[in-house]
């Protein structure tokens, strides 16, 4: 099995990062604008997630030895 992303494979990896980085700024802008409690919880596990999400986006554009996660 190959250690690299091809270009078009990295482009839309890039892609899915730009969109979840927009997703994670709106959720955390509005956890701080909503009042009621469940959408707050709501939005904090959706920043949570968005982050661990991220992070393993940016493994695979940026650590090419672990591709077997």
């Amino acid at each position: 099995m190959t250690k690299y992303l091809a270009l078009h494979e990295t482009l839309e990896v890039h892609e899915l990062l730009v969109f979840k980085n927009l997703t994670l700024t709106k959720s955390a802008t509005m956890n701080k604008l909503v009042q009621d409690p469940e959408l707050k919880a709501i939005l904090t596990q959706e920043v949570t997630a968005g982050t661990a999400f991220i992070s393993k986006l940016q493994a695979y554009l940026t650590d090419r030895s672990e591709r077997n996660e």
